[in-house]
């Protein structure tokens, strides 16, 4: 079943909480999901640890560089979709995950300083596709912490340079929402939220279900074609 990596170099980016998002909306349209939790500060653990945990969603932990291969390639056989949340650095643990992905998501603020970063983790993602031996991995830009209301200019050059450069993007912008923050302080989903207690959780929800869809379309459209590919050999 797909493996989806969610991988950057630079800390805060925003990757384990578009990891918790896309797991439990997923898991919430009834697909059991295994979420590897490979960054150290164990953010997806302690989201776990907290009540409204969906039932079909488990978090592994227990991970390191010596094991993490192992634990994707197990948890592909029990669920329809692993997550793997990765360190905010570049590791052998990093590159192994990047190795087995189906799809590489690399989030990124609207910076040029994180831009630069975003390159760093495209560049080994196609070191891993010639380490796979030339197995070509799906790899896309997520844009973070973006504002809902306007999209700055800064934040479009950068889109525009990369899609000039071929490297391909989300449609969707994960936005900066209350209610993204609020499942990592209350537990849950986002379905879940007190809207009296937490703000726009209906926009929230919008914006999450809009990111799985892309990302489901991505994968199908993926498998689509490698088994054309495999019809045409």
């Amino acid at each position: 079943m797909p493996t989806i990596v969610f991988a950057s170099p630079k800390g805060g980016a925003g990757k384990s909480t578009s990891a918790v998002v896309l797991a439990t909306e997923m898991a919430g349209k009834g697909a059991t999901v295994t979420v590897i939790d490979a960054d150290p500060n164990k953010p997806v653990s302690r989201w776990a640890k907290r009540p409204g945990r969906p039932d079909n969603l488990d978090v592994i932990s227990d991970v390191n560089e010596e094991t993490i291969i192992d634990v994707i390639d197990a948890a592909a056989t029990r669920s329809a979709f692993v997550i793997v949340d990765l360190e905010g650095t570049a590791s052998t643990t990093v590159s192994y995950a990047i190795s087995r992905a189906d799809l590489v998501i690399i989030p990124t603020q609207g910076s040029p300083l994180d831009a630069v970063e975003a390159a760093k983790a495209i560049r080994l993602v196609h070191r891993m596709e010639k380490v796979a031996g030339g197995r070509k991995i799906l790899t896309s830009v997520l844009f973070t912490r973006t504002s809902a209301a306007i999209r700055p200019r800064t934040l479009q050059a950068i889109a525009t340079e990369f899609n000039e450069g071929g490297i391909p993007t989300f449609a969707t912008s994960m936005n900066e929402r209350d209610a993204f923050r609020a499942i990592f302080a209350f537990g849950g989903t986002l379905a879940k939220l007190d809207s009296t207690q937490v703000s726009n959780v209906d926009a929230a929800i919008a914006n999450a279900r809009a990111f799985m869809g892309e990302v489901v379309a991505m994968l199908n459209a993926s498998q689509g074609a490698a088994t054309r590919s495999a019809k045409v050999a």
